[in-house]
């Protein structure tokens, strides 16, 4: 697989041993009831989890807040050791840059080929396509998307934009993975092989945290399991 023998940095390394910690956290939309109600949970960095739970739990919520793309409305979230309130829009950047995310709807750019998508990360952390380009070919054939680097997004299956969504998450090794449903549109035989990848980053320290409805895809991952449901969170470390 990917990134057998070395382990790129894009942010200085940190002595943290906590990768996220959520405390009495609650977190609704304007107008509408409380999606998260009162949730502590705790990812040790390394750690694997997936987050299981009926549509409309939350997952996707929880996901959020990590991403700092959604503030708690109640309780304290940190990341990396560091608590996350008040942070200045440059810090927030910083953070995001050391956190992957595979989205639901792909956020793929439309007018960049596939290479240039999945190269964006590493582009945006100001790296060369000259050091960067074996790793980005070496990650888009691993995803079964070898031979479609000069194709953009439209001509792709939802199948091949889930993929490449992966690609562009992980490509530049992130401390945080946060995946939503990212098997949701490939057949089992790439499910498993995806799945390899993501326990694999896990191994060379990144923390991993999959939302996802296939029960039997977390069962068999070996990974703990989160489930959320009425707002709640059962069976996470506090």
């Amino acid at each position: 697989m990917p990134f057998k023998t070395r382990r790129a940095t894009t942010s200085a390394p940190s002595a943290f041993t906590e990768t996220a910690r959520l405390q009495g956290v609650d977190f609704g939309y304007a107008k509408g009831p409380r999606v998260l109600r009162d949730v502590d949970l705790l990812l040790p960095r390394g750690s694997f989890h997936f987050l299981t739970g009926p549509s409309g739990a939350g997952k996707s919520s929880l996901l959020r807040l990590l991403h700092l793309t959604a503030a708690p409305g109640k309780g304290r979230l940190s990341l990396f050791g560091e608590e996350t309130q008040g942070l200045r829009n440059r810090d927030v950047t910083a953070f995001r840059r050391r956190i992957g995310v595979v989205f639901q709807d792909f956020r793929l750019m439309a007018h960049l080929s596939v290479f240039d998508n999945a190269a964006l990360p590493l582009r945006l952390a100001g790296r060369r396509p000259e050091d960067y380009g074996p790793d980005v070919e070496e990650m888009l054939r691993w995803v079964g998307l070898g031979g479609r680097m000069d194709d953009l997004p439209e001509t792709l299956s939802g199948g091949e934009k889930q993929r490449l969504a992966i690609a562009r998450a992980v490509i530049g090794k992130p401390d945080l993975i946060l995946a939503d449903e990212p098997t949701g549109n490939v057949d089992a035989a790439m499910g498993a092989r995806l799945l390899k990848l993501f326990q694999g980053l896990n191994r060379m320290g990144a923390t991993v945290l999959i939302a996802s409805h296939d029960t039997a895809l977390a069962e068999r991952s070996g990974a703990g399991v989160l489930h959320l449901e009425n707002g709640r969170i059962h069976g996470g470390t506090a």
